[in-house]
Order: structure tokens, then sequence, then C-alpha cells
């Protein structure tokens, strides 16, 4: 059996072709290396003992790499620790009862456990407002004028529906009017 006599030229391309393909993955599990430590830590050291790491040892570098890496990347990281603060935003904003301390929505006027009133009704718009309000923001009335009717919920049902100009006029005149006395009624 004769060898072809240009056998050593094709030996010679293949060995290129691999050992540039080598070359490559080599150059390329180092830059891979690189860009990955650099999404997963801020620290400039890592960085290049991560990238030495490879470029020295090469394949068993890389595992050791993947082995002492950082499970999280950056942007996960940065991810979860948004979700945790929207957590406990959201767990802070929740309102609890000044009396029982459980969770109330920011919508009920009593507590549902321990019947605490939580909100009043304005005596100039009857709409509702906090207990430890001075001023109602939606009629500028102030809550301790008049009868003390500000302290007292009305047994009318609680609406979100806008006062006309002439209801809020009847309500403030109702509440301007001094409540008959005990003499009064009794005479």
């Amino acid at each position: 059996m004769k060898l072809p006599p240009n056998l050593n030229v094709y030996v010679s391309a293949a060995l290129f072709v691999i050992g540039a393909y080598a070359v490559a993955l080599y150059i390329g599990l180092i830059v891979w290396t690189f860009r990955d430590i650099r999404s997963r830590s801020r620290d400039v050291l890592a960085h290049i003992m991560s990238a030495l790491l490879v470029a020295v040892f090469g394949l068993p570098g890389l595992i050791v790499y993947l082995l002492v890496r950082p499970k999280t990347t950056l942007a996960e990281e940065y991810d979860r620790t948004l979700a945790e603060e929207a957590v406990l935003h959201e767990l802070d904003a929740k309102l609890l009862c000044p009396n029982c301390h459980q969770a109330v929505e920011s919508d009920y006027v009593i507590c549902p456990n321990c019947r605490h009133q939580l909100k009043l009704r304005c005596v100039g718009c009857a709409r509702l407002v906090m207990p430890d309000w001075d001023v109602c923001p939606y009629c500028g009335r102030f809550q301790d004028e008049g009868s003390g009717e500000a302290k007292v919920m009305s047994s009318e049902p609680v609406t979100d529906e806008p006062v006309s100009v002439a209801e809020m006029d009847d309500m403030t005149t109702a509440a301007d009017e001094p409540a008959p006395s005990e003499d009064e009624g009794a005479a």
C-alpha cells in the first residue's frame, strides 16, 4: 500500500483547522468566563482571577470556575431585591386598626374585628374624614364646629357620591343650627 504523495498537505490542513478551532474555543472560553463573571460580580479582582483561571488551566479551570462562581447574576439579585422591597412596601402599606391592630382596608368606616370607628362623616359635606383631621379636605370645614356632630357617625349608608352645592348648603345650615336644649324640649 502506497501513500499518496500529497498526504502531508492534507494532514497539515486538517491539523491547522483543528488547531484554529481549539484556539478559537480557548479564547471563547476565556471571553465567556470574563463576561459571565462581570454579570455576576462587581469585584475587578474576581474578574481578572476568573479569566486567568480559565486562561492558565483551560477546561479544568473552567470547571473550577463553574463550581465557585456566584449563583445569581447582578440583574437577578437586583430583581430579587426589588421584589423583596415591593413585598415590604406592601406590608407597610397595609392599614391597621389603631385599637386591635388587625388589618383593615382603606375604605372601612368601622373595624370589623373590634368595632372601633376608623372614619367620621364631615359635618359640612358628609364625606368620610379621618378622626384626627381638624379640617375636611373636601369642603374646608372645621370638624369641631357646631354641635359636635363630627364625632358621631350618621346612620345614613356610606357613599362616595359627590354632594351637590344645594345639599351641602342644607347640611351646613342644619349643622349650624343650635341643637335643642333639654329645657326647650321639655316645654
